[in-house]
């Protein structure tokens, strides 16, 4: 292997007291690609923004270790002096502008330009460009990713696969390039599109260039890539050339924590034969985890996982079917259709939903817990409302009675029923979401992300309500996360969404190597090699 050109040492980051990346190490050499892969989470977008500069990491701190590029240690303190050090990364959203062509987007910021008679008299700003020239150049770039569309071309219109080939001309134009980032560079291309793209990679490498491919495919890891370092919880887990390992070993090594299922069975659990939610060919338009034609059945008395990678669509079942966010489908609950689109049908159906966004959904953080409790009981099925000559009143005496009786019943740490809930913790806040839910007296409760940015113990203390809820009042419940080990903690089968589909069902016990290959929408790939 060629001179070393990037190399983190001992890296380690906190935010707030909060450690997301502890020691660090690895290397990029001249003309290799070097996946890096992680569950959400572990650490992949804080290491490349320390890379890059970002204004993130410098206001909370800095970081501690040395980022080495070319032998000499490097403090990168902006994205502009990422791109002097020879540094390019291609996103996964476009930057691209749609009414410029491909030869303006290449060169946007570094322009050629001319002098003119104004421009010797008003300065630089008015000197004509050189479209000769800035054609070349992008015409070569083009032509080194073996892309025969015109440089003149609009970008406004052309298919996603051509926009993507464009970000990695415009970063390959640049001067003296040495390291590229690639970011998730397939997540919306076709496989015919990916694939022409991981060659265009292979041909970037062969020119010198150090390739940090990040990618949750492990399949294409297996193709493109030279070596591979795995993250997990902000640490190094491994460093391993592609030829000495497979998919199921490195789906172990991201995935692979200690799982223990602690769930205690009890005879109180009673799962019927009847399905009692049923979903056909279910689309939600929600940004960022689009949902694109899913078939589900939950039986009555069931706990049901729904889990995947960030941006999979996991996320966007419950919000779909609830009513949050634009969707189309047939949904059929207890034997009755289910009108999509409309949240309030939902809600006197019998289904009550937890959303993932507590603050921006899900509380009314500048009022009282015990107004964020009955607040949606109040709207929809009137209760805690008294008739007052012919008007409909607020029952404070009943809010605060039942208040108080949720408050003791699921153990919401505060000091009142009066205190303001944007003052609770994120666990209590948690539990003030879920109290609300369940004043709605639901058959069914939806609950996205019910542990996310709170504490191991209040953690503990939500999943053991949610069996609570299950075994003793036999509630069906649906539960979306993105911890793994949750899911697999107290539920009894868990749907893996990838790609806005379901990937698979596995059962809580399956493998490490299991839930990872079908996380990362690897495991038909790897069954076609077994047959």
């Amino acid at each position: 292997m060629s001179d070393t050109l990037l190399r983190f040492s001992n890296v380690t980051k906190n935010y707030y007291g909060n450690i997301v990346l502890e020691n660090i190490n690895f290397e990029v050499h001249a003309g290799e690609i070097h996946a890096l892969i992680g569950e959400n989470g572990a650490g992949k977008s804080t290491l490349m923004n320390i890379l890059f500069g970002m204004p993130v990491i410098h206001s909370t701190g800095g970081y501690d270790g040395d980022v080495i590029i070319n032998g000499e240690k490097t403090l990168i303190k902006s994205p502009f002096e990422a791109m002097d050090a020879g540094i390019g990364m291609v996103h996964q959203e476009f930057m691209l502008i749609p009414g410029f062509t491909i030869t303006e987007n290449i060169k946007i910021n570094r322009e050629i330009t001319t002098p003119n008679i104004v421009s010797g008299v008003l300065g630089k700003r008015l000197e004509t460009l050189d479209m000769i020239k800035m054609d070349a150049d992008a015409r070569k770039a083009l032509d080194t990713l073996d892309m025969g569309i015109e440089e003149y071309t609009m970008v406004a219109g052309l298919p996603v696969g051509h926009k993507q080939f464009i970000e990695i001309a415009r970063e390959i134009d640049k001067t003296g390039i040495k390291i590229l980032v690639f970011d998730e560079p397939t997540a919306v291309l076709t496989e015919s599109e990916a694939q022409n793209l991981l060659a265009a990679v292979r041909r970037l490498a062969k020119l010198g260039i150090g390739i940090v491919f990040i990618s949750h495919r492990l399949d294409e890891i297996m193709d493109v890539a030279d070596r591979v370092t795995v993250l997990r919880d902000g640490q190094h887990v491994a460093t391993k050339d592609v030829k000495d390992t497979d998919v199921v070993e490195i789906a172990q090594l991201m995935i692979g924590r200690k799982v223990t299922l602690s769930r205690v069975q009890s005879d109180k659990r009673k799962i019927s034969d009847e399905v009692m939610l049923s979903v056909k060919n279910l689309h939600v338009a929600m940004p960022g985890e689009m949902v694109r034609g899913i078939d589900l059945e939950v039986r009555k008395g069931e706990i049901i996982g729904i889990g995947g990678l960030a941006g999979q669509g996991k996320l966007g079942i419950a919000n779909g079917i609830t009513g949050t966010y634009l969707a189309t489908g047939k949904v059929i609950f207890n034997g009755k259709p289910l009108p999509l689109n409309s949240p309030r049908s939902t809600i006197e159906a019998g289904i009550a939903f937890v959303s993932e966004d507590r603050k921006g959904v899900g509380l009314l953080l500048d009022e009282s817990i015990e107004l964020n409790i009955a607040f949606t009981a109040m709207q929809i099925h009137d209760k805690f409302l008294s008739n007052f000559f012919g008007y409909k009143v607020r029952n404070d005496h009943e809010i605060r009675k039942h208040a108080e009786r949720m408050i003791k019943d699921i153990d919401i740490r505060c000091n009142s029923p009066m205190q303001n809930t944007g003052s609770l913790s994120g666990g209590n806040q948690q539990k003030v979401c879920v109290a609300r839910a369940l004043t709605q007296n639901p058959q069914f409760l939806f609950v996205s992300e019910p542990t996310r940015g709170i504490d191991i113990g209040a953690k503990k203390l939500i999943l053991d309500l949610l069996l609570k809820l299950n075994e003793e009042y036999g509630m069906t419940i649906v539960m979306t996360s993105s911890e793994l080990a949750e899911l697999r903690s107290i539920c009894d089968k868990i749907v893996i969404i990838c790609g806005g589909a379901v990937e698979g069902v596995l059962m809580p016990e399956a493998s490490d190597a299991e839930f990872g290959l079908m996380m990362s929408g690897s495991r038909a790939h790897v069954r076609g090699n077994d047959k």
